[in-house]
């Protein structure tokens, strides 16, 4: 459970890093990666579907991530 929360910050940190570094030192149209991850952020906040821990789900990665931890 720890595991698979921990691998979801990871991956939602390199992709707003990556995309907000590329954005400053390349185009600015990296900057759509960090925009696109706030709002799957606010929509997973909504609706309780995350795709990085349906992805990580699906490769058999870590455990059951419950509402309570």
């Amino acid at each position: 459970m720890q595991r698979k929360r921990r691998l979801h910050d990871a991956i939602v940190g390199v992709l707003v890093t990556a995309g907000v570094a590329l954005g400053y030192w390349g185009s600015p149209v990296w900057l759509w990666i960090p925009g696109a991850v706030g709002l799957l952020l606010i929509q997973s906040g909504l609706t309780g579907f995350c795709p990085v821990y349906y992805t990580l789900d699906k490769l058999g990665i870590g455990g059951q991530v419950t509402a309570t931890g």
